[in-house]
């Protein structure tokens, strides 16, 4: 039900390219404190950007997920490279994971992401922005100790989140905090309507605009007010590279020499089944953040990832998942389509050949501003009230899911919460009960009895066999009990028919909030 035609793509480039842009901004950075942490060559982290948005991107069936090294896999990479002995080694189990992701998105596992409750998946995206800001404030005052990429709440250096606020309020730069003030305000205005409704503004990325502000800035400071220009330590940290010929030096080819080492394998299956399972909660997470409501396939999904994984390892890039931090940056700077991961792929490719004297005079200051605002606008106010509202099924999973991640981890925290959903789900005494009938164009979809976020795969799947311009039956007189995940998707099925000119008519399902299209044509027996 997706268009993948070319007029498609060159339809949303006036909003897709800002937004790769912005993206690349964003990612650069953490690619380089991905592989920093992972005690991996730096260069790496860039390679699997490169890989994630130049082929994963076409390899995906989403359209606004972006891939690339995740932060969740650094310390299994770190403590994988050091057991091996060597980085060409530990390249030779992530091209081995690949293969092995292959495996499971033939296998069909990519439905184990349908089976994630939306309380869950928000709270996991309110986690992730507020992990966001609290990571981001020490760079926005100019402290810097910390890489980016770094979302653990323990860190390698004895420290916690919380404990490296307290040492950034203890060391502000001037310098800093007027770049990342200045950049906030810039963005908040380009965000306003004057700015929005004029024709020729509305096309600059209000993002990048931030950026030259901060380069801007720290070049007049250095001139006329030293005692507020910017230390080095405080911009982003590029190794310098002058044409393809020395780019291509800092690739690192797997070593297959111990393919019978047992530990390789071992490796291997860990990095494949952590990597798939953060890519498909990153997955879910994105399909909610799609302003056009759309599902991506999760077992084609696991596929692109495996063949980016491979081409990865072949490469000297570390091991890669879609990514939610980059992928909610692309979609709050205004991305449609895959285009936006596509463009990212080629600035980091141009950037890392060509650009990286350039790109060192970037004040880390003004992507903390960037990525500040972008961690808001995942966990705002109103969506707490929202999830209040809906009662405790939604809020105490939300809440806890929140508190789990942030101070663990994505995995451990989804788990945690997956418990709490999990309970009030066995509380509701749930029973499968979804059929779709068809008669030519015309389908009639039935509700029945109690339905459950469990039965989200199944509803998936029938919606999903629906054609494009038909006529469609959405019928809850028999349904006891729906669950709001299988409203949340019905909304979402119906905010996308206008795409596809499917029509819809809505039988006993007061919940739903999303009216469908008008004009219908009299409905046909079936």
């Amino acid at each position: 039900m997706r268009s993948q035609q070319p007029n498609y793509y060159f339809r949303h480039l006036a909003g897709d390219i800002p937004a790769g842009i912005v993206v690349f901004l964003v990612a650069l950075p953490l690619c380089l404190g991905i592989a920093l942490a992972s005690g991996a060559p730096l260069m790496s982290g860039v390679i699997t950007g490169i890989v994630g948005g130049v082929a994963v991107s076409w390899l995906s069936g989403s359209q606004l997920s972006v891939s690339g090294p995740a932060a969740g896999l650094t310390v299994i990479v770190a403590q994988a490279i050091q057991s091996l002995g060597s980085y060409p080694l530990f390249l030779s189990a992530v091209v081995m994971a690949g293969l092995i992701q292959l495996i499971l998105g033939f296998l069909k596992a990519g439905v184990i992401g349908a089976y994630f409750p939306s309380a869950v998946i928000k709270g996991m995206l309110a986690a992730i922005g507020l992990i966001l800001i609290l990571k981001q404030i020490p760079h926005a005052l100019g402290y810097d100790a910390d890489f980016e990429g770094d979302e653990a709440f323990f860190q390698t250096d004895d420290h916690t989140t919380l404990t490296e606020l307290l040492y950034s309020w203890e060391a502000i730069s001037p310098g800093a905090v007027i770049v990342s003030v200045v950049a906030i305000a810039i963005m908040l205005l380009w965000k306003t309507q004057r700015v929005q409704g004029n024709r020729w503004l509305s096309l600059i990325p209000a993002p990048l605009l931030a950026v030259l502000w901060g380069v801007g800035w720290n070049v007049f400071s250095l001139s006329y007010l030293p005692d507020l220009a910017l230390a080095q330590s405080h911009m982003v940290n590029v190794p310098l590279v002058n044409g393809p010929g020395e780019f291509l030096q800092q690739l690192v080819w797997p070593d297959f020499s111990q393919w019978a080492n047992p530990e390789i394998y071992q490796t291997a299956v860990t990095l494949a089944l952590i990597a798939s399972l953060e890519t498909l909660l990153s997955l879910e997470a994105v399909d909610k953040l799609d302003p056009l409501k759309r599902i991506a396939p999760t077992n084609h999904e696991l596929k692109a990832q495996g063949l980016g994984n491979l081409l990865s390892g072949l490469l000297g890039g570390l091991p890669m998942t879609a990514v939610i931090v980059r992928s909610s940056a692309s979609i709050n700077a205004g991305a449609r389509s895959k285009m936006a991961s596509f463009v990212h792929g080629l600035l980091l490719i141009i950037s890392a050949v060509y650009l990286t004297n350039y790109l060192n005079e970037i004040p880390l200051a003004c992507l903390a501003a960037i990525l500040l605002l972008t961690g808001y606008n995942l966990c705002k106010p109103a969506f707490f009230k929202e999830m209040y509202s809906k009662g405790a099924s939604q809020i105490v999973p939300f809440v806890i899911t929140i508190l789990a991640i942030l101070f663990t981890d994505l995995l451990q925290g989804m788990a945690i919460g997956m418990l709490f959903g999990l309970f009030y789900v066995i509380q509701s005494n749930f029973h499968s009960a979804i059929s779709l009938t068809q008669d030519g164009r015309h389908y009639l979809l039935r509700l029945q009895k109690d339905v459950s976020f469990l039965n989200k795969a199944p509803l998936r799947q029938a919606l999903a066999q629906i054609e494009p311009g038909s006529y469609v039956i959405i019928d809850g007189t028999r349904a006891k009990f729906i669950d709001r995940d299988i409203i949340e998707t019905l909304e979402a099925f119906i905010a996308s028919a206008a795409e596809t000119q499917v029509r819809i008519e809505i039988k006993n399902i007061n919940e739903i909030s999303i009216s469908p299209p008008s004009e219908l044509p009299a409905p046909t027996a079936l």
